[in-house]
């Protein structure tokens, strides 16, 4: 029988997720972190990208997530995120138009712009459409 893990996946909105799962992928800010069952416990903030959970060989979930908290207990792993959204719910055109929206912000040379949110903003923008894309490519 294969070791689990519970996984809850939260958002300021809702609860995204809440299962088992056999693995945990997540955007820690030092780089990408791999949780298994029994893992030492841990707290590190979360960058924007791609959270995978791996509740079998043939079943994966991937979530995007603008950042947070990743908590890990033996048999808990909490990601708690400012915004997480399925990867297949994830709004493309949105994204692009994001993306376009934050790139022309950052060439105003007016100095009438947040430069520091229209960055986070085409990052945003781009870890969604990141996501979406390597969503598509598995075949989920």
């Amino acid at each position: 029988m294969t070791m689990t893990v519970h996984v809850d996946i939260v958002s300021a909105e809702k609860e995204i997720f809440s299962g088992l799962a056999e693995m945990v992928f997540a955007p820690a800010e030092l780089g990408e972190v791999g949780i298994s069952p029994r893992h030492a416990p841990l707290i590190t903030r979360l960058s924007p990208g791609e959270v995978r959970v791996k509740v079998s060989e043939k079943e994966h979930y991937p979530f995007y997530i603008s950042g947070g908290i990743l908590e890990v207990q033996p048999h808990l792993v909490t990601v708690l995120a400012d915004t997480a959204i399925r990867a297949k719910d994830i709004d493309e055109a949105a994204a692009i138009a994001a993306k376009a929206e934050a790139e022309e912000a950052l060439s105003d040379k007016s100095g009438n712009v947040d430069y520091a949110t229209a960055q986070a903003q085409l990052l945003d923008a781009i870890m969604q459409l990141r996501t979406l894309d390597r969503y598509r490519k598995r075949g989920e």
